[in-house]
């Protein structure tokens, strides 16, 4: 009897540490395991919608184009322009109305507003664009927002939890969660791509929200996604937090972003044992040309540095002031090279 007063004594005794244990740890667990309710109610006040509208011209009716006909159409006034209607996100990122978005939410745009998570709305101005970055900053017509906190999305790591915050399809602000699935994407738009991707959900009206972290700061903003059926599936994409701060702030200075630019486009060598990259094209007149840099020539280094790496190379001459001195050492015909081009400022690129 006296054995089993003290098994059961024993059992209370280890049941009683067990119990304490598991609510020491559940205080003590990382927030994100009991949700993210924080991070998003830190975020969402300082997410946006954008609706903004333009004028497109339409094709008369081909009927309106006979010389019997046009004095009839011109009469009952038959409309040549008809709105058109988008619709996307926007981050608030200072608090006398600097918004973050992309570049083509606001295309064209003759009308800007912007709706609040308040269900607030005003109307917004452009300030500018990078369209190599699908960027845009817009001003809001209101004072005292919150802007959202910054992160670093140098620190995510891919396996990192992540929270999409938009406007999908326009039915209003919604979260989405996944992980960062890889970081520095290239080649999805422009020479300067760095994206950070995610299986988070992104969809169309999502482009210019918030890509957060557990935290509730701003990692990237979303600006792509691949898909085969028109809605997300799990490849999404968002522009990294510092390199869409620092095209804002140069929008904000200059109304732009200025790049350098030599007027030529490089490959990697075919031959893998052989280093260097090759230039595939000379734009006439371009900076490069006016100092004989020749199609077929082999840029082995820039500024001394090693030319390894097309996208690389792209990014060291952008970040060339215009009018310095950029230093390119070649091979041409198996024969050393040196020359000193001027850069030139990039020009915008072509519409599709």
């Amino acid at each position: 009897m006296a054995y089993a007063v003290r098994y059961l004594l024993l059992a209370a005794i280890v049941g009683g540490v067990f119990g304490l244990a598991v609510v020491a740890l559940m205080r003590t667990a990382d927030p994100a395991s009991a949700g993210f309710a924080d991070a998003v109610a830190a975020a969402e006040p300082s997410v946006v919608n954008i609706y903004s509208k333009k004028a497109v011209h339409t094709r008369l009716h081909p009927i309106c184009e006979l010389p019997r006909y046009r004095e009839l159409c011109d009469a009952a006034n038959v409309p040549d322009r008809r709105p058109q209607n988008s619709l996307g996100s926007g981050v608030i990122v200072r608090s006398d109305g600097y918004i973050l978005t992309n570049a083509h939410v606001i295309a064209d745009a003759d009308e800007i507003l912007v709706s609040f998570s308040d269900d607030q709305n005003t109307s917004a101005q452009l300030i500018g664009t990078d369209p190599e970055t699908d960027l845009a900053v817009i001003r809001a017509n209101a004072t005292g927002l919150r802007p959202i906190r910054m992160g670093s999305s140098n620190d995510a790591r891919v396996g990192d939890v992540v929270l999409a915050i938009g406007n999908p399809f326009g039915i209003g602000q919604t979260v989405s969660m996944g992980i960062v699935s890889a970081k520095g994407r290239y080649g999805l738009s422009s020479p300067y791509d760095d994206f950070i991707q995610t299986d988070a959900a992104i969809n169309p009206g999502n482009s210019g929200g918030a890509l957060i972290d557990v935290k509730g700061r701003l990692l990237g903003i979303n600006s792509l996604f691949y898909s085969q059926t028109g809605g997300s599936q799990g490849l999404g994409f968002a522009v990294p937090v510092e390199l869409a701060l620092s095209v804002l702030e140069e929008i904000i200075v200059d109304g732009r972003v200025i790049r350098g630019w030599l007027g030529i486009d490089i490959d990697p060598i075919p031959a893998p044992d052989k280093a260097g990259l090759v230039i595939a094209e000379v734009v006439p007149d371009g900076p490069a040309a006016k100092v004989g840099v020749m199609t077929g020539d082999i840029i082995v280094a820039i500024n001394d540095e090693a030319a390894l790496v097309p996208r690389v190379v792209s990014k060291q001459i952008g970040v060339a002031e215009p009018g310095s001195d950029i230093k390119l050492s070649l091979l041409r015909n198996g024969v050393p090279l040196e020359v000193h081009a001027i850069a030139g400022v990039r020009p915008p690129p072509r519409r599709q």
